[in-house]
């Protein structure tokens, strides 16, 4: 079964804006990602990202804009991105841009240890 269907969360004060679009390839994850149970809140997104990787786009593109994360968060984030990987080693181009706000040195680090961590290539933005 093909992945047809947009993803789309909207975000909280405590979640954030989730929009995954098969057609386009195009993902973004934005806002705060500090929820009470980080795996339960990224299972759907898990489960949406393994199957769009069945037939994924042949480019993919990841943006993640966080103003803060917590750690329950950051291993979800870490396991997804891990799924984004599986499509760049199927020939697909996959790709993950990384925005942190200028003097953000915990967000920028926080992009730097997925660089260090992760095989898919990870650009970092000051915004």
């Amino acid at each position: 079964m093909m992945v047809k269907e947009n993803l789309i969360y909207e975000g909280t004060r405590s979640t954030p804006q989730v929009e995954l679009n098969p057609e386009t390839g195009k993902f973004r994850i934005e806002g705060r990602s500090i929820p009470e149970n980080a795996f339960e809140f990224y299972k759907p997104v898990m489960e949406w990202l393994i199957e769009y990787n069945k037939t994924p786009n042949v480019e993919t593109h990841l943006e993640i804009y966080l103003e803060y994360i917590n750690s329950g968060s950051l291993k979800q984030l870490f396991r997804i991105i891990y799924v984004l990987e599986d499509a760049l080693e199927m020939g697909n181009e996959s790709y993950v841009t990384w925005f942190y706000r200028k003097g953000d040195e915990l967000m920028l680090q926080k992009g730097l240890e997925f660089q260090q961590f992760l095989d898919i290539p990870i650009q970092l933005k000051e915004i």
